[in-house]
């Protein structure tokens, strides 16, 4: 009788071993930097497209529009998402584009300086990086309440997984140096 009543105790414990093995320090570091590097490169593209909004005139940024939105337009010319580009574009006024190019670049900037600053391990960034990125996914969902974008969304998941992965690292590090010293 204790036989059977062991075994599924044994493989309740082989069961918890390989999620701990899915979810090791090494493996979660990996994730944790692949997820800095992401947003890494997609904060560079921000401040980049900030730099060239802000010098390029509107007729270049509706050529740009136009060339995105073609293949959209051939497909169908009533494209909710093509035509709201060309639309905004077309009426985007002088105040509107720098407001939006120093937002980008701004945005992307303060991105980068986080990375950069968790990428190097340092321990106060964590924090401050955990803050900013709540605020940026609360105003994410505060947007997407007008847009309805999925891509907001999408934006949004990748933040709450950077944020897990940062809190699991900043312990992480918290522990190992409290450790060390």
């Amino acid at each position: 009788m204790k036989f059977i009543q062991s075994v599924p105790q044994a493989h309740e414990e082989n069961h918890v071993l390989d999620v701990r093995r899915l979810f090791d320090e090494k493996k979660l570091f990996v994730a944790f930097e692949v997820s800095l590097w992401l947003k890494g490169i997609f904060a560079l593209s921000e401040a980049v497209s900030g730099v060239a909004i802000y010098f390029a005139s509107p007729r270049i940024l509706l050529t740009l529009v136009l060339w995105v939105t073609k293949d959209e337009f051939a497909e169908d010319p009533h494209d909710l998402v093509a035509n709201f580009l060309v639309h905004i574009v077309q009426h985007l006024s002088v105040s509107a584009q720098k407001f939006a190019a120093v937002y980008l670049l701004g945005h992307g900037v303060l991105k980068l300086w986080l990375i950069v600053g968790l990428l190097r391990r340092r321990l106060w960034y964590y924090p401050i990086s955990m803050i900013v990125f709540a605020l940026f996914i609360g105003y994410q969902l505060y947007r997407y309440t007008f847009t309805d974008s999925v891509w907001l969304l999408l934006l949004t998941v990748m933040d709450v997984v950077v944020i897990a992965l940062t809190w699991h690292e900043y312990r992480y590090l918290r522990t190992e140096r409290s450790v060390g010293v």
